[in-house]
């Protein structure tokens, strides 16, 4: 069994920053990409970054003002967020491919998410 556990979600102002933090835990034999994903009111739930062992990919609306990491000795994905929008406000999930053994292909997996907030 395999969890993700976001935090570092909360409240900030326009302008400001905040560090999402995702710790995978469990039977992983390896983890294939680990991403962001988020969901505002109302809206379907899209794509913010993603980091694998070729790079990392970033949604148009978070390019140059987010930054995707990746520890692998903590199995942690974080999460930079930086210049913050009202329009960013959204829960933000954590995804992953991880694979818990070498015989089978990599499962996906969902942290529950942590909301985020941008207000004045």
């Amino acid at each position: 069994q395999v969890q993700l556990v976001e935090s570092g979600g909360g409240l900030v102002q326009p302008g400001g920053s905040l560090r999402l933090a995702c710790a995978a835990s469990g039977s992983i034999f390896s983890i294939n990409a680990m991403g962001w994903y988020r969901q505002a009111p109302g809206k379907e739930r899209e794509l913010v970054a993603t980091i694998t062992n070729d790079g990392m990919t970033y949604a148009d609306p978070v390019k140059g003002r987010f930054t995707i990491s990746r520890d692998n000795a903590k199995n942690t994905v974080y999460l930079q967020m930086n210049s913050l929008k009202p329009e960013d406000t959204a829960v933000y999930y954590c995804n992953a491919l991880i694979r818990y053994s070498v015989l089978f292909s990599p499962n996906e997996y969902w942290g529950k998410g942590t909301p985020v907030t941008i207000s004045s």
